[in-house]
């Protein structure tokens, strides 16, 4: 396979915060793969109706690059630097990148969530993420699929059905799912409040 055909892997890029898109397109500009995730969401405004795309991890864009020569992802406007060890990067995972971009692809409800390493685990088998597994939480609006990226311990909850989810053998989704507030479920209150009001602000207007 030459140089030309292999596929890098994904780093995660710290970038100015207010500038990921400017730089996602300048990196795209110079002929680097790369994804910024957003939440969409229309907005009615007095006279029009505008959408507006928000970042779904403020200040990080990914990129495929190779990490042996990182000095033109580096020197380009609005990059920080590159997501590692010392100075060492350190790829994200395939399925993680895949996963988010099912998500935010899926036209479903994508928002920030505080970050969950354990938790109810079950994976999606009807609906437009059939195949995707992940933590599921449920809240008063229903239930949400948890997306993480591990490296930057960050994640994102996207809305789901019940019954697009693996049956129990107890007896289906709701005999096993509690509240994102229990025990077991390690988060905290205060930052559900503070994705609640985020997602707030992406509903559409009536």
């Amino acid at each position: 396979m030459s140089l030309r055909q292999l596929q890098w892997p994904w780093f995660a890029i710290l970038a100015r915060t207010g500038r990921e898109k400017s730089t996602t397109l300048l990196l795209e500009n110079l002929g680097y793969q790369c994804f910024l995730p957003v939440s969409k969401s229309r907005r009615q405004w007095s006279d029009r109706i505008k959408e507006l795309e928000v970042p779904l991890f403020p200040g990080y864009l990914f990129c495929r690059m190779n990490p042996h020569n990182r000095l033109p992802v580096l020197q380009t406007p609005g990059v920080i630097q590159i997501v590692g060890v010392g100075k060492s990067p350190i790829p994200v995972e395939e399925e993680e990148i895949s996963a988010i971009q099912r998500a935010e692809k899926s036209g479903l409800s994508v928002m920030p969530w505080p970050y969950l390493k354990v938790g109810h685990v079950a994976r999606i088998e009807d609906g437009p993420l059939s195949g995707l597994t992940g933590i599921v939480v449920k809240i008063k609006s229903g239930l949400k699929l948890v997306l993480s990226v591990t490296l930057l311990q960050r994640s994102v909850a996207v809305e789901v059905d019940r019954h697009w989810l693996s049956v129990h053998p107890n007896g289906g989704p709701s005999a096993f799912f509690k509240d994102a507030t229990d025990s077991e479920t390690p988060v905290d209150p205060a930052h559900l409040s503070g994705a609640q009001v985020f997602a707030n602000k992406l509903v559409e207007a009536d």
